[in-house]
């Protein structure tokens, strides 16, 4: 198991904690925190077999945030120094006090327990910044050298993504957390530029709290699905236009995850169902009232928010205001259950204790509601990909995540993909292309009437899920197995006009 990485540890993180929080509770704050953080990032991108740039970047500051006469007030830095965060706690209270009148409401938070000297580190082997970039580039054009070798293949796309997250949290009840977590996104297109067009096929393998690991056969056979892919892209240039229609879907969930992601993450973050976010990212069809009582989905339906699941993008120890990690249920039976929180909304809405769904970018930017790791869950017992696939009689499977639209109240939506096989009589017989599937939000999952087992659920995810003024962006998982949907129509993309 990894360690936390001493050159974080040797950072003055207790002068920094006893000076801004003493500052903050002589001026009379009722709550304080001070966040240090360290993001170190990098990248990679090639064309064919060559490199086209490579990336470094490194985020290092502190943040403090108060609780002043019931008021939010925030600043952060860079120099990580006790005079600076003396300074922070100042401008944090100053910053409360312009906002006061503006406030109509007194912010309370939800109670939680103490955490003191807590370290978490997430569950990877190896540190990709510890790895020589010659190797890292050699495997990656390995990779791609195979992709163009094969027939029918153009041109070659590939990137690798990785980031270090180191996070040391402290507040005045005397909670203080050492963090550190690994996430890694590799990506491989193949190209094919002939007499239809442009054509493109990517890898379905997910981004991962993982480290370099992942590259080299742990968690993803890298060299077998490139050397699949090819052929899958062969297949996908020959293959005929879909008939616009109303089909039986089964979904794969490098598909499905991303669906999960925009129609059910989102609606149930409850700052958006509260209209937080209304006048920049929209709302929620899924408003508090409806809370135990809307009818989301059938009742093969369970979705989860969580904190814990290994590898997950979200996964974290604690969050940005010192709650523990946990698991909690979003959908139960294909009812809603419950909502993604923070501290301030949970005693808002008499919810009890936090759910843990606080988080910020970075040492420049205020914790707000972030999404957990939201995931369908599959049957103990249920079926897998092939034996939905049987119970079809016309339909679709339809694999990896491509294009997607969706309203601002997350409800009217249409989703594309990479792969799509024609179902006839309970048999997958060859590809289709140009397919969309539209619905709404209730209808589509309403229609769900089975999911698969646990040996068809995967981990999907994205790092760049967005939100907020400004603008932050956090990584974010969605796990699901295959399941099947009944009826849903389906749309001709070249009809329509490209989608």
């Amino acid at each position: 198991m990894p360690e936390l990485d001493p050159s974080f540890l040797d950072l003055p993180l207790e002068r920094l904690t006893d000076a801004a929080l003493s500052r903050a509770a002589e001026l009379g704050c009722s709550y304080a925190d001070l966040r240090v953080e360290r993001i170190r990032g990098a990248g990679q991108e090639f064309r064919d077999l060559a490199l086209e740039s490579s990336s470094t970047s490194q985020t290092l500051g502190l943040a403090v945030r108060v609780l002043f006469e019931g008021v939010w007030g925030f600043a952060s830095d860079i120099a990580l120094t006790a005079e600076v965060a003396t300074r922070l706690a100042e401008r944090a209270v100053a910053t409360a006090r312009v906002a006061k009148p503006l406030t109509s409401e007194m912010v309370e938070l939800a109670d939680e327990p103490v955490h003191a000297d807590a370290r978490w580190v997430s569950a990877y082997e190896v540190n990709p910044f510890d790895v020589d970039e010659a190797e890292q580039q050699a495997r990656m054009l390995a990779l791609s050298e195979t992709l163009l070798a094969a027939p029918g293949v153009t041109h070659t796309s590939a990137g690798v993504e990785y980031v270090l997250e180191n996070k040391y949290f402290a507040n005045l009840a005397g909670t203080s957390v050492r963090q550190q977590r690994v996430r890694t996104l590799p990506r491989l297109t193949a190209i094919r530029v002939g007499s239809s067009g442009f054509d493109t096929m990517r890898t379905l393998a997910p981004p991962a709290g993982r480290g370099w690991e992942y590259l080299t056969g742990t968690g993803w056979d890298f060299d077998a699905e490139v050397a699949q892919l090819p052929e899958i892209l062969a297949e996908h240039v020959a293959a005929p236009s879909v008939e616009a229609g109303r089909y039986d879907l089964v979904i794969d969930p490098t598909n499905l995850f991303l669906t999960i992601h925009e129609s059910i993450g989102h609606a149930t973050e409850l700052d958006r169902a509260l209209g937080y976010e209304a006048a920049y990212a929209g709302t929620s069809f899924a408003t508090f009232d409806q809370l135990g009582a809307l009818h989301y989905g059938s009742p093969v339906m369970t979705v989860t928010g969580d904190r814990t699941v290994e590898h997950g993008l979200s996964t974290i120890g604690y969050d940005d205001e010192g709650v523990a990690a946990q698991e909690f249920d979003l959908i139960r039976d294909g009812t809603l259950v419950g909502y993604q929180l923070n501290r301030q909304m949970a005693a808002e809405k008499q919810l009890g204790r936090s759910n843990g769904c606080a988080f910020a970018d970075g040492p420049g930017h205020i914790p707000m509601q972030r999404m957990p790791n939201v995931s369908l869950q599959p049957a103990p017992d249920g079926p897998s990909t092939s034996e939905l696939v049987a119970g079809v009689e016309r339909g679709i499977y339809v694999v990896g995540d491509k294009s997607w639209s969706i309203d601002m109240q997350r409800y009217n939506f249409q989703f594309t993909g990479q792969r799509f096989y024609r179902i006839t009589d309970g048999r997958i017989v060859g590809q289709l292309k140009d397919v969309a599937y539209q619905a709404t939000t209730t209808d589509f999952w309403r229609s769900m009437e089975a999911v698969g087992g646990p040996g068809t659920y995967l981990l999907g995810g994205a790092f760049n899920c967005g939100k907020g003024q400004p603008g932050q962006a956090a990584p974010v998982s969605h796990g699901c197995p295959s399941a099947l949907f009944r009826g849903v129509n389906v749309l001709n993309t070249a009809a329509e006009g490209g989608i």
